[in-house]
């Protein structure tokens, strides 16, 4: 399978640094970039859309939790429609940056604690659908791909949505084809796991699960890492990986 690279950038906030997004940025395919609820500010998500627009980069908004202290990993109790609200907001402050810089946001990728709320919760799933149906353009839905991408299919089909299914290069799979929880050891990968698994899903369309289980996997796009200088070498590698004829 031909997988695009993503990456969870701008999220560095006032004084504090997050991320080499100068290094990651010409390697990847798409940015998955910060609103100001969980990290940014406007200052870096005009420089981080500059930055794509330079690597010609497709940009997308990558929303949380209003939890800067908490860097948005923490579930918040939120209803419905406060995940509209805070979902069509964040999109609409990237997608308004965006134009200024003459760049179109074409996608929404819900960060951390969201992103699994989401993905575990079928109401808060239906909320971030519905906040992305109502947008006033077709935008697509970066979801986790797992066993049940087919009914996560039928599920954004009755909102007219298309989605995107997102593989982890450096995350371990639970037994069911979700993550790993990171309160587990060997949630995360080491440099030689991250790449044998990345070399398993191009060649096979599969992952092996914590317990040796293969499970089959469709994604089309591989969330990768670029928080160190060793995550960036990770990522070239990577490159190299997803452009090469033979892994």
């Amino acid at each position: 399978m031909r997988l695009k690279l993503n990456c969870d950038l701008g999220e560095s906030f006032g004084a504090w640094k997050m991320g080499l997004d100068d290094e990651v940025m010409p390697h990847i395919d798409q940015a998955n970039i910060a609103c100001g609820f969980h990290a940014g500010d406007p200052l870096v998500m005009q420089k981080t859309l500059a930055l794509a627009k330079t690597h010609g980069v497709e940009v997308g908004a990558h929303p949380g939790y209003p939890d800067l202290v908490g860097f948005g990993r923490r579930s918040l109790k939120a209803t419905s429609d406060e995940i509209r609200a805070l979902m069509c907001y964040q999109m609409s402050a990237l997608d308004g940056m965006a134009a200024c810089e003459g760049l179109t946001m074409s996608y929404v990728k819900p960060h951390g604690a969201l992103y699994n709320d989401m993905m575990a919760d079928s109401s808060v799933r239906a909320a971030v659908m519905a906040a992305v149906a109502s947008y006033h353009r077709p935008i697509v839905l970066v979801l986790q791909g797992t066993p049940d991408a087919e009914q996560h299919r039928a599920e954004a089909e009755q909102y007219g949505l298309k989605l995107s299914f997102e593989a982890f290069a450096d995350r371990c799979y639970d037994d069911d084809g979700k993550l790993l929880s990171r309160t587990r050891e060997g949630a995360v990968h080491s440099k030689e796991k991250m790449l044998a698994q990345v070399k398993q899903l191009k060649e096979t369309g599969t992952v092996t699960s914590i317990s040796g289980h293969t499970l089959n996997l469709y994604a089309d796009t591989l969330c990768v890492h670029g928080d160190n200088m060793a995550g960036v070498q990770a990522i070239q590698t990577i490159r190299a990986m997803i452009d090469s004829e033979e892994c």
